[in-house]
């Protein structure tokens, strides 16, 4: 038992750490085969950030274990918008009056409503991963037009420093290093977070849904939670709350599109009669602090943050 939960333990930590390196890696990669930083925000950056738990579905699915891959990104998302944003609202209250995420929470609800009506035939098939990857490349193909009108409009150059993980001064030995490292690291980790979370799900009786629901769910989130307590500290919501809905979208569209390619993945029953409603619910809450500016307060962080607790124990029980 103590064995499985460090194999969790040391896959989480790795997974983690083996996608910053790659991020970092191919972002000063592409900036130096003079891709525009722009590309790099929308493409590279988004994706190598989701790698981990791309990763976890892909080996989930390939050990006949697809409730972990499903229950691992329903979880993420749920606990994105109830965890990751309930506890800095918690803490330090998001003021999201100033906030213009309209376009990209539309695109995450209708991207949450294709997911779940897909997931209603019950397995997402090689077709169906072929759909959200369609809806996943309309979505950058809207914010690469919309960012580039920004950037024209404003008649600002592109700063390659603003990209996360650059670095011009990076050297390229250094580079190969990185990108070397995150090759390795995503694979081992997921390997060993998916093997202990499975054994100790068999431990305790609990479904391999259950377990990706709530202990890999909430691994794979603490990234997205500590970058919004970073915001939420220095009154940046619309950080916080563009990288829950951003995090959420790729999650969706790219990790479960991705993976259906690889092998069909099961829809379990349960996630039809609670999980898929949750998801759905913890998207649909955000719509007064998009739409009507509602500051996020303490006593909403309070509330979020209860609700996912109360969530958890229906998945544990």
């Amino acid at each position: 038992m103590l064995l499985d939960w460090i194999y969790v333990a040391l896959g989480l930590i790795i997974l983690l750490l083996a996608g910053d390196v790659l991020v970092k890696g191919a972002v000063n990669l592409a900036l130096r085969l003079g891709i525009p930083a722009l590309i790099v925000s929308l493409t590279i950056v988004a994706f190598g950030t989701s790698a981990p738990e791309l990763l976890i579905a892909i080996d989930a699915v390939l050990d006949d274990q697809p409730g972990l891959a499903v229950g691992n990104v329903v979880g993420s998302n749920t606990a994105n918008v109830l965890l990751v944003l309930g506890l800095p609202a918690l803490i330090s209250t998001l003021d999201t009056r100033d906030c213009d995420t309209r376009m990209s929470y539309v695109q995450m609800l209708l991207g949450s409503i294709l997911f779940i009506g897909l997931g209603f035939t019950g397995v997402f098939a090689w077709w169906h991963g072929l759909i959200l990857l369609a809806a996943l490349s309309v979505v950058l193909g809207g914010q690469f037009r919309s960012a580039r009108k920004h950037r024209m409009s404003a008649d600002l150059a592109e700063d390659d420093e603003d990209v996360e993980g650059a670095d011009p001064e990076l050297p390229k030995l250094r580079i190969a290093l990185f990108l070397a490292l995150g090759v390795i690291g995503l694979p081992l980790g997921a390997d060993l977070l998916v093997d202990g979370a499975s054994a100790i799900a068999k431990d305790f009786g609990m479904s391999d849904a259950a377990i990706g629901l709530s202990l890999v769910a909430i691994g794979t989130s603490l990234p997205e939670l500590a970058t919004t307590l970073v915001a939420a500290y220095r009154r940046q919501a619309d950080v916080a709350l563009g990288n829950v809905i951003g995090s959420n979208m790729f999650n969706l569209l790219a990790i479960i599109g991705v993976t259906a390619l690889v092998a069909p993945i099961e829809v379990d029953d349960d996630f039809l009669e609670l999980d898929f409603w949750m998801l759905l619910a913890a998207s649909v809450v955000l719509v007064p602090f998009v739409f009507l500016k509602w500051k996020m307060s303490r006593v909403w962080g309070a509330t979020f943050v209860i609700f996912y607790g109360l969530y958890l124990y229906m998945v544990l029980e």
